[in-house]
């Protein structure tokens, strides 16, 4: 383990990674990080949490519980240490969030003081290039109270399949069926850069048209965590849920017009416009 004192610089590290984007060789059998980073004693910024929830859609909280994503805003900055490094092997630029899982084992008050670690659980080939499996875990008194499981793909060639290994943590959600639709939200061009702002995950893929483009998308592309908290904000009994799954299958362009569709039973997606593209699909119990 390699304890922290407080969470590092994310401007730094976002430098560092974008620096050695061009030299990263990703393949699915390349060397990775075995160092478990590690933020004893973390106390929550209150009104970084407003903000955190007014970006997302969640409503004025009734309570002092964190909602079920923030812990990963609160561990990107450890993931962002490990993820720009020389020996991490995927480039920080264009890096793709692909799939999340997370686990709630007890109350998250925002108000207590928590452990934090991450480490890099793998590599695996994927049918567009690598994907890199990070996992985050929240501490309280010395039990895991939280936990998440995040897949993140570097598009470098195509393969044939993707080849999970036994050892995978996220298999394939089950396809969902035609769910109704709940409400349709029009989302702006700055949806990207707000989420980027509470987040600290500033990917240029978020930002800005132009620098989408470098990474071969027309417009700007909504963070996942943004899509799924937004999901989860929307969703029925999702404050009390303890376990949370959401694939992201399509990007969403920004600005845009989405269509939020639930069964009322904890399964969720994010659609297109006319429905026809599924950009998320997620269940809560």
């Amino acid at each position: 383990m390699n304890p922290l004192t407080s969470p590092p610089a994310l401007a730094p590290l976002l430098a560092r990674g974008a620096l050695l984007s061009p030299f990263k060789r990703p393949r699915a059998d390349a060397g990775y990080p075995r160092t478990r980073l590690t933020l004893p004693g973390l106390s929550v910024d209150l009104a970084r949490l407003a903000a955190y929830e007014r970006v997302c859609g969640y409503p004025a909280p009734g309570d002092n519980a964190l909602p079920l994503t923030f812990p990963h805003v609160l561990g990107f900055p450890l993931a962002m240490s490990l993820m720009s490094g020389r020996d991490f092997p995927l480039p920080l630029l264009g890096l793709v969030h692909t799939s999340v899982a997370i686990s709630r084992y007890a109350a998250l008050p925002a108000t207590d003081s928590y452990d934090l670690s991450v480490h890099v659980d793998g590599l695996t080939a994927h049918r567009r290039g690598t994907e890199a499996t990070v996992v985050t875990r929240m501490e309280r008194d010395g039990d895991v109270v939280w936990e998440s499981s995040s897949t993140y793909l570097a598009r470098h060639h195509r393969t044939d399949d993707k080849h999970p290994t036994d050892s995978d943590p996220l298999p394939p959600l089950p396809v969902l069926p035609g769910l109704p639709v709940l409400d349709e939200w029009r989302l702006g061009g700055d949806i990207g850069r707000r989420y980027g702002a509470v987040s600290g995950d500033r990917n240029p893929i978020h930002l800005h048209p132009l620098t989408a483009r470098l990474f071969g998308f027309p417009r700007a592309i909504a963070h996942g965590m943004w899509t799924v908290a937004r999901c989860l904000a929307a969703t029925p009994g999702s404050a009390e849920a303890v376990r949370a799954r959401a694939e992201f299958r399509a990007p969403v362009l920004l600005p845009g017009v989405v269509r939020y569709a639930a069964d009322g039973e904890g399964r969720f997606a994010l659609l297109g416009r006319t429905g026809d593209r599924v950009h998320l699909t997620g269940y809560v119990d």
